[in-house]
């Protein structure tokens, strides 16, 4: 019998947190599925404690390192089942994940990708709930424009979403030319072309370990200019893209002024309409290099006393 979900766990280094994420990945209610677990050439005993769970539904692959979206694509295709769901090697979900995706799935069959809501865990100490904007509370079906409500926090995160295998099959795979923002990219191409539908429900945890994984996006900011720059064409044609675009200009704008880079910040505040900013993302968008760094110091300081601040809301 073939099983209704593949999930797709993709592990790089993740030594220190993997057991957890597969141990709470073989807990859900719902266990009508296969894990396939790719290994993207970890270099520390990631591997060696993937073997050492036993389950008949895992399956493992052991691959050289290509980066994340090759191992994620590589899984996708592997899997067998209709739908597909994903987990980083460092994300933890709730018992109930499958199946609130699964009742979603049954109640909107023909939409192009599903997601549940999620909590954001700092350093094992501190959670907060993302903010959706243009969508009730609770919510459980298709959301009328995706682009709105993913303006202040995204409603898909890769850790808490299922996509259909004929989804995939149609060629919405993971952009393995970008090395970062390849989620987001492929979000913004099945919302185009696609319904999205979402639970408000949290069934998963983001789990965020570092400073560096939350205050700070990449060192490639060219790299993230490119995934912007790959849906220019289409925001002419959809105000909502083009607001949802120019928030993530603002950020990349923010960490290349932060970086001094200050060619690339040049370059991409020049295509945001401040229209799409609140004033306290206007004022940050001009504040000196010197005020920006103290301030993202102060958010990691006030993150470590559990006070999370966002200028986005």
């Amino acid at each position: 019998m073939t099983p209704f979900f593949s999930v797709v766990v993709t592990v790089y280094n993740k030594g220190h947190f993997i057991e957890k994420t597969i141990r709470s990945i073989l807990n859900q209610t719902f266990d009508n599925f296969e894990l396939l677990i790719v290994d993207d050439g970890s270099t520390d005993n990631s591997l060696e404690i993937i073997q050492g769970i036993k389950d008949e539904r895992i399956i493992i692959y052991s691959n050289k390192n290509q980066g994340v979206s090759a191992a994620r694509n590589f899984g996708m295709q592997k899997a067998k089942t209709e739908f597909i769901a994903l987990s980083d090697g460092d994300d933890i979900w709730l018992e109930n994940h499958l199946e609130e995706l699964k009742n979603l799935i049954d109640a909107n069959s023909d939409c192009g990708i599903y997601a549940t809501s999620y909590e954001k865990h700092f350093f094992n100490k501190y959670t907060t709930s993302p903010k959706f904007s243009d969508v009730d509370h609770p919510f459980f079906g298709v959301v009328e424009d995706y682009f709105k409500t993913s303006l202040v926090d995204n409603i898909l995160w890769t850790s808490a979403v299922a996509i259909p295998k004929k989804i995939i099959d149609s060629g919405f795979l993971f952009d393995e030319h970008l090395g970062w923002g390849e989620d987001t990219d492929l979000w913004i191409r099945i919302a185009n072309n696609h319904k999205v539908a979402f639970s408000s429900k949290v069934t998963a945890h983001k789990m965020i370990h570092t400073q560096e994984n939350h205050l700070s996006l990449t060192k490639n900011i060219p790299n993230l200019m490119m995934m912007i720059d790959k849906h220019k064409a289409e925001e002419k044609n959809n105000p909502s893209l083009k607001a949802f675009l120019d928030v993530n200009r603002f950020m990349i704008a923010m960490e290349a002024k932060l970086r001094n880079d200050y060619e690339n910040y040049k370059k991409v505040k020049q295509d945001i309409d401040p229209n799409h900013l609140n004033f306290k993302l206007r004022l940050l968008l001009n504040l000196p290099s010197g005020i920006l760094r103290f301030l993202k110091r102060m958010k990691f300081l006030l993150l470590k006393k559990q006070l999370y601040s966002s200028p986005f809301r």
